[in-house]
């Protein structure tokens, strides 16, 4: 879950979900909620079984009127299938007498091919192309379908296969690229100790040698290039269970631009429930701590510490103090300027209650 809201904080990874998400949703409203309804559009719009029950209806018209202009503008208005209309009609003529649709045919100026089909019986003719009305007895007239009948059919069926590639190759995108994201901030080489060997040390017998009784309780925060969204937090119990307060390690400044965040200093803090101000030191990389702007400018959220191997920094409030060592730490490299952001960073933090 941590790696899925740190990928969600990506512009890109938001703008690809959204497009997935936008297609999603577009293809549902239109095909099933609101598909579209057509409105006085033109007779070419029609389905193809409308379209013949038009022609049929025009031949009738025209059987009736003998209007040949009429029954000429109802034919042009079938735009270029009016030809493969007109011979569908002659296939199958339904209750359209075959000498009307000659006529008609003579009227409009054309003729249109039928393709028959012969039967298994002897004698039959075999398949040739014959005018309207003409079909010999026996014979079955079909319509050969055409180029644009055929498109226009494989297009009702592409179209739906289309959006879903176009679904899944966005979805595979997606996984590609949080997978490839989460691979590039786990890899790479690392001398620091072991995180989990670490957090698994019962004591710091470091404390005991030099005097001090044991921590109280004692934490261990872990950072590596690549964990944009690094910000440990810890909460504070006496032995018996009381809550006494908080602390923690985040990020506090970046350098540069891009991704990953280049984190040039972290955050150390410390809350007290018995004092009404949370304290805070600011750890920095050399290049920030010897930078006199960047000093100036961090100093406001706590005092300034360059971080070295075994640096200790030391918060106290009313209650508690807390003792923050670096255990490990690593500068990254690449075209910002050496020593200005950090690989790795592993810290212990201790906690005493003050008397």
């Amino acid at each position: 879950m941590d790696a899925i809201r740190e990928q969600l904080q990506k512009p890109l990874v938001v703008g690809i979900l959204g497009l997935v998400v936008g297609i999603l949703l577009g293809v549902v409203y239109a095909w099933m909620i609101n598909p579209v309804e057509w409105t006085d559009a033109d007779i070419t719009h029609l389905r193809e079984d409308l379209q013949v029950d038009y022609m049929r209806m025009a031949i009738d018209s025209y059987a009736y009127n003998k209007d040949a202009a009429l029954a000429a503008q109802r034919y042009s208005e079938l735009g270029e299938d009016a030809d493969e209309v007109l011979a569908q009609v002659a296939a199958n003529p339904g209750t359209v007498k075959p000498e009307d649709i000659t006529a008609f045919s003579a009227a409009v100026g054309a003729v249109p091919p039928v393709a028959v089909v012969p039967t298994t019986l002897p004698g039959t003719i075999p398949v040739a192309t014959v005018q309207a009305g003409t079909a010999p007895a026996g014979v079955v007239p079909v319509v050969t379908p055409t180029p644009a009948q055929t498109g226009r059919s494989l297009m009702r069926i592409l179209l739906p296969l289309l959006c879903v590639v176009v679904l899944l190759l966005a979805a595979g995108l997606v996984f590609l690229f949080i997978y490839r994201s989460r691979t590039a901030g786990t890899e790479g080489p690392s001398t620091s100790m072991p995180v989990q060997e670490i957090a698994q040390q019962p004591s710091w017998p470091g404390y005991a040698a030099e005097g001090e009784e044991p921590p109280m309780v004692q934490f261990m925060a872990s950072y590596k290039l690549g964990d944009d969204l690094f910000d440990d937090s810890f909460s504070i119990d006496s032995p018996a269970g009381e809550f006494l307060g908080e602390c923690g390690v985040g990020i506090s400044e970046t350098i540069g631009v891009g991704e990953p965040k280049r984190v040039t200093a972290f955050e150390v803090w410390l809350f007290d429930k018995n004092d009404i101000q949370t304290v805070t030191k600011v750890l920095m990389s050399a290049h920030a701590f010897l930078d006199e702007s960047t000093r100036q400018r961090l100093a406001a959220k706590g005092e300034p510490v360059l971080v070295e191997p075994g640096t200790e920094s030391v918060l106290e409030t009313q209650t508690l103090k807390l003792v923050a060592r670096v255990v490990d730490m690593g500068y990254g490299e690449g075209a910002l300027p050496d020593h200005s952001f950090f690989d790795r960073a592993i810290l212990e933090l201790a906690v005493w209650p003050k008397a």
